[in-house]
């Protein structure tokens, strides 16, 4: 029998929802959807046509494809895939999206032979959206796709602007603390790739911050457990209500990849011990140095670990793949693939640590699975999770001094053989658990979503 949770009346409802087009806003946006639907909602997804998902795997939600001007419109031809050049992207989807949504949503709004519209949830990036929203009288919840942290850091950029913090020829020592938050220090601030100087990434945050806090709702990707003095600080400042929902826990994020996934590893994974194998993964967009990749490279022979290693195509400067290692030199111990099914990954018993770029759905993932972490950011709310982890949560270590392969060595070492943190991680995924039954934080949050959408 259909779940009636989403029906009103007598009469489906309908939400509608724009994920930004990057894997890791990808992600959480479709597990939301899938758990939205799972509660009797009907499911409209707007997408660009850049980083198209693959529809077929979604048969049961309705796709609708605009900004379809990427990537021939000559403003975008000279910003770089990966890194903060994401974020000039973002700005001009912004402007672009101004244009063009507030006419497929009064499209999507005079369907009458579809149901009742009753909220439009964007990634909290889609920052015009808001103001669309408002002129059509249409509830807009956002999704954060960070911590709750971040979006804290993130709304305090100006004030640590005025302090000299993104000033990076001020005097300030890059190990020196940052007084208005004490578990950073100055390097972090300046590794976001935020300037004193304003621009397209200062502007886009700054709308974010702004529209988040005049939107009908925020849904963070995370648990109350996690972060209780960070939710205390948002519902204290954000009058919308904040929904905390552990996505990972829902549905896995397998069928939203937008690269191929290899599984021939596993009958190798599935001969290695408990807690033996350290998984590598820097994301979907991070990129390195050619002497750089070779240090990491030697890091994890030398750490005498296995290793199961993500090197995407496009990873290595000005190389194809694993070009630059030279052959026989992972050996036995090792594999390297192109891309992996990381959840699944993850929650092998032989995965013992994973060394990741601290970007929110990794770590988040690992948290899910209680598997402790090696943190080597790189920009953006990386530096911010990787700190966050590793000196509050103290379930990682963090890489903050570059690419060393002593440094990797002796991190992975650590890593795989501290029982304290292995046991921090443990507990840490047993409160996420226990958070997900019946009265528990997660449990409450999912039920009170479903519950204010239904209100709408």
């Amino acid at each position: 029998m259909e779940n009636q949770t989403g029906i009103t009346g007598g009469r489906r409802q309908r939400i509608i929802l724009f994920p930004l087009p990057y894997q890791g806003h990808i992600n959480p946006m479709l597990q939301l959807a899938n758990l939205l639907y799972s509660k009797g909602f009907s499911i409209t997804i707007l997408h660009t046509n850049f980083n198209k998902p693959k529809t077929s795997n979604y048969p049961h939600f309705t796709f609708r494809f605009i900004l379809d001007n990427y990537p021939h419109d000559e403003r975008y031809s000279n910003i770089p895939v990966q890194g903060m050049g994401s974020f000039s992207r973002i700005f001009l989807f912004n402007q672009e999206g101004a244009d063009q949504l507030p006419h497929q949503l009064e499209l999507e709004l005079s369907q009458k032979d579809e149901p009742h519209v009753s909220c439009l949830i964007t990634d909290a990036l889609w920052h015009f959206a808001q103001s669309v929203a408002d002129s059509l009288s249409l509830p807009r919840l956002v999704l954060r796709t960070s911590i709750l942290f971040c979006f804290i850091v993130y709304a305090s950029i100006p004030l640590l602007a005025d302090l000299g913090y993104l000033d990076h020829s001020n005097n300030k020592h890059p190990e020196e603390q940052v007084v208005e938050f004490p578990m950073l220090k100055v390097k972090d601030i300046m590794k976001t790739g935020f300037k004193r100087e304003g621009n397209a990434i200062e502007e886009v945050i700054d709308n974010m911050v702004k529209q988040a806090k005049a939107s009908s709702g925020i849904i963070w990707n995370s648990f109350k457990e996690l972060e209780e003095p960070e939710l205390e600080t948002i519902l204290r400042d954000i009058p919308a209500p904040s929904f905390l929902i552990p996505f990972p826990k829902h549905f896995t994020s397998s069928s939203s990849s937008l690269l191929e996934l290899d599984r021939t590893f596993f009958p190798w994974l599935d001969q290695q011990p408990p807690n033996s194998v350290v998984y590598v993964s820097f994301g979907s967009v991070a990129q390195v140095d050619e002497e750089h990749f070779l240090e990491i490279a030697h890091g994890l022979v030398d750490s005498k670990q296995s290793f199961l290693w993500v090197v995407r195509p496009g990873f290595v400067n000005g190389s194809t793949w694993v070009k630059p290692l030279p052959d026989g030199f992972v050996g036995e111990k090792g594999q390297i693939v192109k891309w992996a099914p990381q959840q699944e990954v993850l929650a092998h018993e032989a995965i013992g640590a994973f060394w990741t770029h601290s970007g929110w759905n990794s770590t988040f993932e690992s948290v899910c699975e209680g598997v402790p972490m090696i943190c080597s950011p790189f920009w953006g709310d990386q530096p911010l999770d990787a700190r966050y982890m590793s000196d509050v949560a103290k379930v990682g270590v963090y890489l903050e001094n570059g690419w060393e392969r002593e440094d990797i060595s002796n991190a992975i070492r650590r890593v795989i053989v501290d029982e304290d943190i292995r046991e921090r991680a443990r507990v840490l995924k047993q409160k996420l658990d226990a958070s997900l039954s019946k009265g528990g934080s997660s449990y409450v949050s999912v039920e009170s979503l479903v519950a204010y959408i239904s209100s709408l």
